[in-house]
C-alpha cells in the first residue's frame, strides 16, 4: 500500500505538525520505504516461533533479572495528604468537574 501526498498532509495534520510542500514531498518515499519494510515483515510466517523477551536470548542464555516483591517504603499518606486542600478518610475532596 503506497502512501499518496494526501495521505502524508493527513498524518502531518493528526500529528499537529505543520510542514511545508517541499516537506511533504522528501517525506512521502520515507514513509513508504517503512511501510514497505513492514509489510515484509509481516509477510514472514512465525508460526511456531517463541517471542524473544531480548534479542540477546536468540543467540545466548539469559536470566532474568526480576527483584523479589518486598515493601520499600512504609505508608506516607499522612506526609503525602499534609499539604492537601481537603482530605476526608484518607482520600482527597476535589471539586466536582463533571456534572
Amino acid at each position: 500500500m503506497a502512501l499518496t501526498a494526501q495521505d502524508v498532509s493527513r498524518i502531518a495534520h493528526l500529528a499537529r505538525l505543520e510542514l511545508t510542500e517541499p516537506e511533504q514531498a522528501a517525506l512521502l518515499p520515507q514513509l513508504n520505504g517503512f511501510f514497505s519494510i513492514v509489510e515484509q515483515m509481516s509477510a514472514v510466517d512465525t508460526t511456531g516461533v517463541e517471542p524473544l523477551y531480548t534479542p540477546l536470548s536468540a543467540v545466548q542464555q539469559v536470566a532474568l533479572r526480576l527483584r523479589t516483591d518486598l515493601v520499600t517504603e512504609g505508608d506516607a499518606r499522612d506526609a503525602n495528604q499534609r499539604s492537601a486542600p481537603a482530605v476526608e478518610d484518607g482520600l482527597f475532596l476535589v471539586p466536582k468537574v463533571i456534572e
